[in-house]
């Protein structure tokens, strides 16, 4: 994977990036590479430099599903699918309502992604943000002119990143991580289907990747992303309780979520070893205002924080009230939305 730097702004992410690295011993699993380096993986104009992690990987998400789905089954695990929870009764033992049925359980585990936004034991530690990929046309040829072969996945150091790669039949995806934020954990229809959001992410796309001006954007969708706090996944069992919870991934949940499924395989069967005692598991975090504060201010210091990173991608110092605006998350000690 690479994370490259498309202005003077996001030059400060590619160096913590190596520093991190650099402090934990491992200077290998994040090396710094320059413009020259970076146009031959992938040529772009805007690419100042960037940083090289070398473990990365891309994964198709729905095929990870699809296999997940039927080890489980293979397991001898039920299923039942299209069974929305209506309500989750806690006790002993738990009883999970659903449109037709009831399913006791003495364990629950709720893992229900950006929906954990709408559940009111862990709302005000999330909130809900949109992210829309588009998706071109085949250009295996322009791929082979700005030599983007390699099968890199490839973001930008923005806090509304952009993140693209290419697929194995010579399409990219480019997404922007610039949606709508929710309202009080509803997950309606500015997560699917937001114009302005999909224009984005194609902006993206022409602006970073000039030599695939000319293709074609076939598809565009978009998903809710659940965004902690502090912008790490957080887990734990409520207390008094035999339900456990895990979110907070704040989309980068591919891979912290296996460790997820095993720190919450261990909580349900009572089994207490190094991946419980994590500092992931039963950790206090600073609570979001309550809404609708929660949705004005997010939206607030949302807008600002696009705008400023419009001007500074378009090479201009971002106007003090923007800066001002877009940094007010960490100044209370919040990392929702922070630059």
């Amino acid at each position: 994977m690479l994370e490259v730097s498309a202005a003077a702004a996001q030059d400060e992410a590619i160096d913590a990036a190596v520093a991190a690295a650099g402090a934990l011993g491992v200077e290998e699993e994040a090396v710094p590479i320059g413009r020259d380096e970076l146009a031959k993986r992938c040529s772009s104009p805007r690419f100042r430099r960037g940083v090289l992690y070398r473990e990365g990987a891309t994964v198709q998400p729905a095929r990870l599903l699809r296999a997940l789905r039927a080890a489980v089954l293979d397991e001898g695990v039920i299923l039942h699918e299209r069974t929305p929870m209506v309500r989750l009764r806690r006790g002993s033992p738990n009883v999970i309502e659903a449109p037709r049925g009831r399913i006791r359980a003495r364990e629950v585990i709720v893992a229900i992604n950006a929906a954990a936004a709408g559940w009111r034991p862990v709302a005000r530690r999330l909130t809900a943000f949109g992210s829309y990929v588009v998706l071109t046309e085949p250009v295996p040829e322009l791929l082979d002119r700005i030599s983007w072969t390699g099968g890199e996945s490839i973001i930008d150091a923005r806090m509304f990143l952009h993140y693209f790669r290419t697929t194995n039949d010579g399409r990219v995806v480019m997404g922007s991580g610039s949606g709508p934020i929710g309202f009080g954990g509803r997950l309606d229809g500015r997560f699917t289907a937001d114009r302005p959001s999909v224009a984005r992410a194609e902006a993206g796309l022409r602006f970073l990747l000039p030599g695939l001006v000319g293709a074609r954007i076939e598809r565009a969708w978009g998903g809710p992303i659940d965004v902690s706090a502090d912008h790490f996944p957080f887990f734990g069992t409520l207390p008094g309780t035999r339900v456990h919870y895990g979110a907070g991934y704040s989309g980068n949940g591919v891979g912290p979520s296996w460790l997820g499924g095993r720190i919450l395989a261990r909580l349900a069967l009572g089994v207490e070893d190094e991946l419980t005692a994590l500092p992931l598991v039963n950790r206090r975090i600073r609570s979001l205002p309550p809404e609708p504060i929660k949705r004005l201010g997010g939206g607030l210091v949302r807008g600002a924080a696009l705008r400023a990173e419009e001007a500074e991608q378009a090479g201009h110092r971002p106007a003090l009230p923007l800066r001002a605006i877009a940094a007010l998350p960490r100044v209370v000690g919040l990392r929702v939305g922070t630059r």
